[in-house]
């Protein structure tokens, strides 16, 4: 029984909630957060890198794939404290501004096919696809198309902000997003990659990506915190917590050196990254130098 020191209020009241922490616990999800922050707006895939640490943690239960899921939500207020002046700016001028009615709509528009797609096969893709292999085997697969859409012929720019996009750049993409339901693919590789073929600029399609993120993985944080809420329980509050802490200063350190970086570079360095990590995985898991938890 806790016994705390007189006129000691915080470690009263922490001694009244009965929470035991388990610091490694706690360590785990520190590290599921940065990996998550570090990852979440990088063509990379920050759910497939959260699947692989935590095969290797050991942090890969039911309840640590709802932690995965919610913990996107620290990356995304990150991405709104960048943003934020847009944002405001947007919400005040809704009422009277065509600009701001049309950048809302469209930002709409390319979340609804996320949405859609992921009530039908969400479920179907939770069971079966959220494993180490498939997590290598897009990795490098991503990779490769990378590769191709940086070194294929340079598609005519007609898009140079995301008050230019149409209705339907949107929705295309959106639907592009949803490739992302696929571990590994990565999701702001997809919208990123996919809106620069379809001639946006590389600036446009990082922001119009970075503000696509926001419904797509709140909506997906909530929904997945509601749907498995009976797994859920106060003991669980300090990790989620640290997880969210982390994932959010990671993401805020991530967007603006990303920012800076699409600027003047490409993404290869990425493409190259994503081949090189998935063959790892893949070997090791071949030659069982590493178990990787399925």
């Amino acid at each position: 029984m806790c016994t705390p020191p007189r006129g000691s209020i915080i470690v009263a009241f922490v001694c009244r909630l009965e929470i035991n922490v388990d610091l490694l616990l706690l360590l785990k999800a520190a590290i599921m957060g940065v990996v998550e922050g570090l990852t979440e707006f990088l063509p990379i895939s920050s759910t497939g890198h959260l699947i692989l640490a935590g095969a290797l943690l050991g942090f890969d239960d039911e309840k640590a794939k709802v932690f995965d899921i919610a913990i996107q939500t620290g990356a995304i207020f990150a991405v709104i404290l960048v943003y934020w002046q847009r944002i405001k700016s947007t919400i005040l001028e809704l009422p009277t501004q065509r600009k701001a009615q049309k950048f809302a709509l469209n930002v709409i528009i390319g979340f609804l096919p996320a949405v859609v797609l992921a009530l039908i096969f969400g479920k179907f893709i939770k069971a079966h696809l959220f494993t180490p292999t498939v997590v290598a085997t897009t990795f490098i697969l991503g990779g490769f198309v990378i590769l191709w859409a940086e070194k294929r012929s340079a598609v005519a720019t007609r898009v140079n902000s995301v008050d230019e996009m149409t209705p339907l750049d949107a929705f295309k993409v959106g639907l592009v997003q949803c490739l992302a339901m696929i571990p590994g693919t990565s999701r702001s590789g997809s919208t990123i990659i996919g809106g620069m073929l379809m001639g946006l600029s590389r600036q446009t399609a990082t922001d119009f990506s970075f503000f696509l993120a926001i419904p797509t993985l709140i909506g997906a944080g909530v929904y997945s915190l509601y749907k498995e809420r009976a797994l859920l329980s106060m003991h669980d509050l300090p990790v989620f917590l640290v997880g969210l802490v982390f994932s959010f200063i990671s993401a805020w350190l991530c967007v603006r050196w990303l920012l800076r970086y699409i600027s003047t570079n490409s993404f290869v360095p990425f493409a190259y990254y994503r081949i090189a990590f998935g063959i790892i995985v893949l070997l090791t898991a071949w030659s069982g130098v590493v178990t990787w938890a399925e």
